[in-house]
């Protein structure tokens, strides 16, 4: 492969996904290029930051790595920088060889059912970017002072999060990163009992063993597996000896299983074959989860057997996945919610690729698989693009520094690497300084961020 000019790529999205695609293009033999890296959050590193709960602090381990990627002088940060506000498609084509779109998938996947807009009904998403601090989430959460029982729907990592923060004390969380809004939201939480729903059985669930084992870590918490529906067809026996990491969780859940409880304040309940067919309402607020009693029919999918069970709650968290955005001006599958692709290169509505325009990551994707899933994705549409380069048009104008001038001119107010150093090193300042001294304490305000960023 040979280009003789300096590429340009443009990168929107400054997650894992779209760091990993920068990180890779900069390392390619031969390669004389440059990479710029825009989001919308005035900080990097997308769900790493914003997706993960603040008591997990070892996967958040993987900022490090990113934090390396990002030293590169070969890669530049614009935070605070909207697509299809600030800038386009068409403008980014002016300044870049070809744009990698790595927006990933931040909101929640909608549910089908009646009662999901009943007051109390919570989109998992939502719940995480709240305790979370991302800027644009609601300062305070709704916790009902009588919602001593709460449902979460879906046997995911996110909905074990969700669990485990609804039943820790906000005493607990001051260890954390959590900025005060969120410590003072969570001392409002009267949950004693968090009831995690799946439809399948304990082969089918898409927790991790790690995130399992985390639940029990908490002296206030009792984990209780309940027996019915803890069932194994032939589906599910062929998936256990293909799997070694879904052998680890079933041996989890047995242990929890076979485990009496301690008299913990708190507990979080797994229920399996229980798919949730409605929320149940008075007065306009949630007062119970019904339930369609499930059986395995042999594959590892279940069928309904018509018998139904009411579960008194008081609140639902819906965590059955993450959805994306529809990004303007570029085509998009709403059904599975990715930009329409073949593997890297983005496709128009005629099936055929858009020029110097690719995707990686969950837009890419969907919202399915770990970070080195992500990685992985990267190399892919990066190998696509590289394959490209020689037939792709250079920019109009490729100046390096013609991009910042173009959002001066625009007035946006972006942030940059050395911006989110300062930042990083004020959050650490919280931390160090706080009556309860921890590594970090978040800066939740967008426009504090952006102030502190700027200098």
């Amino acid at each position: 492969m040979t280009v003789d000019r300096k590429v340009r790529v443009a990168v929107v999205g400054a997650g894992p996904a779209g760091v990993y695609a920068a990180d890779i293009l900069t390392k390619t033999e031969g390669l004389d290029v440059t990479v710029d890296i825009l989001d919308r959050d005035p900080t990097p590193f997308g769900l790493i930051r914003y997706g993960v709960a603040p008591d997990h602090p070892r996967i958040k381990e993987i900022i490090k790595a990113l934090k390396r990627v990002m030293a590169n002088d070969d890669i530049r940060f614009f935070g605070n920088v909207n697509f299809g506000t600030d800038i386009k498609l068409e403008d980014l084509k002016g300044f870049y060889d070809a744009v990698v779109f790595a927006t990933g998938a931040r909101r929640d996947r909608d549910l089908q059912i009646p009662g999901v807009d009943l007051d109390g009904s919570y989109g998992a998403a939502d719940f995480v970017y709240w305790y979370d601090g991302h800027p644009d989430a609601p300062r305070e959460w709704d916790f009902q002072p009588h919602a001593k029982q709460v449902a979460v729907l879906g046997v995911g990592n996110v909905g074990l999060d969700v669990a485990r923060i609804l039943a820790k004390t906000a005493d607990e969380l001051l260890v954390t990163e959590i900025p005060d809004n969120v410590y003072e939201g969570l001392k409002k939480n009267v949950t004693t009992d968090v009831h995690v729903f799946a439809r399948r059985g304990p082969a089918q669930v898409k927790f991790t063993p790690m995130e399992l084992r985390e639940l029990s870590h908490s002296p206030t918490i009792d984990v209780v597996v309940h027996p019915e529906g803890y069932e194994f067809d032939h589906g599910s026996m062929e998936a256990l000896a293909a799997a070694k990491s879904q052998k680890l969780v079933v041996k989890v859940l047995g242990d929890y299983l076979a485990k009496e409880p301690s008299g913990a304040p708190h507990r979080i309940h797994i229920h399996f074959c229980q798919n949730p067919v409605e929320i149940l309402g008075e007065d306009g607020k949630v007062v119970g989860l019904r339930t369609e009693i499930t059986e395995l029919d042999g594959t590892g999918n279940v069928r309904g057997t018509g018998q139904f069970k009411d579960w008194p709650v008081q609140a639902v968290y819906r965590a059955i996945g993450y959805y994306s955005d529809n990004l303007p001006g570029l085509p998009f599958d709403a059904n599975t919610g990715v930009l329409p692709n073949d593997g890297g290169h983005v496709l128009d509505i005629d099936g055929t690729p858009i020029e110097g325009v690719y995707a990686t990551g969950w837009i890419k994707r969907g919202p399915v698989g770990l970070i080195g899933h992500t990685k992985s994705d990267a190399a892919q549409t990066i190998k696509m693009l590289v394959e490209d380069l020689p037939k792709l048009p250079a920019p109009e104008v490729s100046e390096r520094e013609a991009f910042d001038r173009h959002l001066d001119s625009r007035g946006v107010e972006y942030t940059t690497w050395e911006g989110w150093e300062r930042l990083d090193a004020h959050e650490e300042s919280l931390g160090a300084n706080d009556a309860h001294p921890r590594e970090r304490k978040k800066v939740v305000p967008r426009d504090e961020m952006v102030s502190i960023a700027r200098g």
